[in-house]
């Protein structure tokens, strides 16, 4: 299963655009990612990310949709668990 996460560019740190890098943030946590693939994608942006790649540029609001379902994955749900 592939899974791409979208992230907020929070700077750019290699501008040429074969090489071109920045700083995205996913809800706390800061990564390298590489944006030769969204030439268009600037600070401030969210870009979907698979395997350190962005792939394509996302609005805000469809990010932040995105990272609530990405939250719901975790919290665990009461019918779910065992009691014993």
């Amino acid at each position: 299963m592939c899974l791409a996460v979208p992230g907020k560019i929070e700077s750019i740190i290699e501008s040429d655009p074969m090489t071109r890098k920045g700083r995205v943030n996913f809800g706390g946590i800061i990564k390298e990612v590489y944006l030769a693939y969204v030439p268009e994608a600037g600070i401030g942006d969210y870009v979907i990310v698979h395997v350190g790649f962005a792939i394509s540029t996302i609005n805000e609001q469809e990010a932040q949709r995105t990272l609530e379902y990405l939250e719901q994955l975790e919290e665990p749900e009461a019918d779910n668990e065992i009691s014993g």
